[in-house]
């Protein structure tokens, strides 16, 4: 079965990853590849508003207990359930192959520039400097 998108290759160039999604591309893309539970209760919201506040806690760096819900409509620690299942099921590991094995057929992946684990990557020197100042323990007086 195909689940590769038929789409030409300027619809797909990201400059940045993108942190929402639309219901469009959610029912078409990433649904199928989440796997459904087989028993138990359906969950109060649909699985695209679950995936969109899995998305704003991942995106932003929150803490589960910080999500807030709209009109609370779902405790944070079920969105936190449904992302520890769709992890240990292998659902975004579906999600993360069907999205990239699709890139060299559109001429998207260009493989020239790819290096393995990284171990092989030139660092570069002179990096710019950073906001925060740097302190070593020889320059901090004691009062």
């Amino acid at each position: 079965m195909d689940t590769q998108p038929e789409t030409t290759a300027p619809s797909f160039v990201y400059h940045r990853l993108p942190t929402q999604v639309s219901r469009k591309d959610f029912n078409r893309y990433i649904d199928p590849h989440l796997k459904k539970p087989k028993k138990g209760p359906k969950p109060k919201l649909s699985r695209y508003k679950i995936f969109t506040y899995l998305l704003s806690v991942l995106h932003t760096g929150l803490q589960w207990a910080q999500l807030n819900t709209h009109r609370n409509a779902l405790p944070y620690t079920n969105v936190e359930k449904w992302h520890n299942r769709w992890s240990t099921e292998g659902s975004y590991q579906a999600l993360c192959e069907a999205s990239i094995l699709h890139l060299p057929h559109t001429d998207q992946l260009d493989t020239s520039v790819l290096h393995g684990d990284g171990s092989n990557t030139v660092g570069k020197q002179g990096a710019p400097a950073s906001g925060t100042p740097v302190i070593s323990p020889s320059q901090v007086t004691q009062n």
